[in-house]
């Protein structure tokens, strides 16, 4: 069975519906955030980049991250308005998050102590309520919640 390996807990500037995780080392990726980011997909991954649609326009969302040792239990479906997989690559072991207007964050992300291919799980909670937010005062804080999990992609 799978063991939770760290939690991290941050908060991410969503702006124009958009945040990500990008590779710690940015400076090789072919397509850095924000370029390309397609609105409306929940969870769209690029080589060292994952890009993330909010259900709200500018606000700052809940964010908490698990590296987990191999794949985690399947989350209950009826907790979350979205949920998504993909791959990652890393060649630092570590990511970043990004914001559309702020760009990087002070938050790393340690996956590991080296490179390497990973899955992500990425859970939403609190879509509709970031979005209503967004239409009546403009900004939030902690509406809208996610839950990223990261396991290598050989477990």
């Amino acid at each position: 069975m799978a063991e939770l390996v760290r939690q991290q807990n941050l908060d991410a500037d969503v702006g124009y519906h958009g945040f990500g995780f990008q590779e710690s080392d940015d400076g090789d990726l072919p397509v850095p955030f924000p370029d390309d980011f397609a609105q409306g997909v929940f969870l769209n991954a690029f080589p060292g980049r994952l890009d993330i649609c909010s259900g709200g326009h500018t606000h700052t969302a809940a964010v908490t991250v698990e590296v987990w040792d191999g794949e985690p239990p399947v989350q209950d479906s009826s907790r979350w308005d979205e949920q998504a997989e993909a791959d990652f690559e890393s060649t630092t072991g570590e990511v970043a998050v990004w914001s559309m207007g702020l760009g990087r964050a002070d938050d790393v992300i340690t996956l590991a102590d080296s490179g390497g291919s990973w899955r992500v799980r990425v859970s939403c909670a609190g879509r509709r309520e970031a979005a209503a937010l967004s239409e009546q005062e403009g900004t939030g804080e902690g509406m809208e919640k996610y839950l990223v999990q990261f396991w290598p992609a050989t477990a």
